[in-house]
């Protein structure tokens, strides 16, 4: 028995060091945000200044106008999930965790290549340009010549973020809150993978007939003061892998075909 073991033991040894060569291989490299932060428990830093976004052309917009005559109004309201929603059909497919809220987000009104909506009794309203504050006003001064006291709600319906690359579910998403951060991007979207670029984030963005293309740090605290912290309407997030994620995946596989003809061999000359 002693004998078999000593032949036996070269092998076990080396059994485990491709054990321990292969787990090495698979570890994973750590994701930190906001390395640069040191170990105060408490620090502060300044905000990003928060822009309303803007209405532009083939945005579409949730209007509600009710007053305490609910009849009164019924008819302004009922083409919120009318006219508005089968134009709105073609404006993309929420994925993930969007996927829920944009069946009943997705309806409303379509912004014209004018800039106008069209709202039944009010007429053609023109809103681009317009964040949703200064869009609520405006409906509700024309609405009031109609209703006493109006009450106007404006949202946008199909408030579009797409994420791609090295995260875990890319995908374009229609968000019901105009108010999103690029980590609520990159949370939505599951997080950055273990290949993702965390300090090299591309992020492009419509400027009218040009397009911005802005590289945002992840690892630094100054992102949360970054004028792009906050994201618009259509912006597109892209992480770059890692140049190395090809090499440790062929690095892996070629230690796996050396230990297991190093095995093989061995098993040969015990063999004999």
């Amino acid at each position: 028995m002693n004998n078999i073991y000593q032949k036996v033991k070269p092998f076990l040894i080396l059994l485990c060091f491709g054990v321990l060569m292969l787990s090495s291989c698979a570890s994973k490299k750590k994701i930190v945000y906001f390395a640069n932060l040191d170990s105060t428990q408490v620090k502060q830093i300044p905000m990003a200044v928060y822009v309303p976004p803007v209405i532009v052309t083939d945005d579409i917009l949730n209007i509600t106008i009710q007053t305490l005559d609910v009849d009164a109004t019924s008819a302004l309201n009922q083409t919120s999930s009318g006219p508005g929603a089968a134009a709105s059909a073609g404006a993309g497919n929420a994925s993930g965790a969007a996927a829920g809220a944009s069946s009943s987000a997705i309806s409303g009104f379509l912004v014209d290549h004018d800039g106008n909506v069209e709202i039944p009794l009010l007429g053609v309203v023109k809103v681009a340009g317009l964040n949703t504050t200064e869009a609520k006003n405006l409906i509700k001064s024309k609405a009031a010549k109609f209703y006493k006291d109006p009450t106007v709600q404006v949202r946008f319906g199909a408030y579009k973020i797409t994420i791609m690359g090295e995260v875990a579910k890319p995908a374009s998403y229609l968000l019901p809150n105009e108010k999103v951060t690029v980590l609520d991007a990159i949370s939505l979207a599951g997080d950055v993978t273990v290949y993702g670029k965390l300090n090299n984030i591309l992020l492009l963005r419509d400027d009218g007939d040009k397009k911005d293309v802005i590289r945002l740090d992840l690892t630094s605290s100054t992102l949360i003061s970054s004028p792009y912290y906050y994201l618009k309407q259509n912006d597109v997030i892209y992480v770059e892998p890692i140049r190395v994620k090809g090499a440790v995946t062929n690095a892996a596989r070629n230690q796996l075909i050396t230990i297991g003809v190093a095995v093989a061999t061995l098993l040969v000359t015990i063999l004999r």
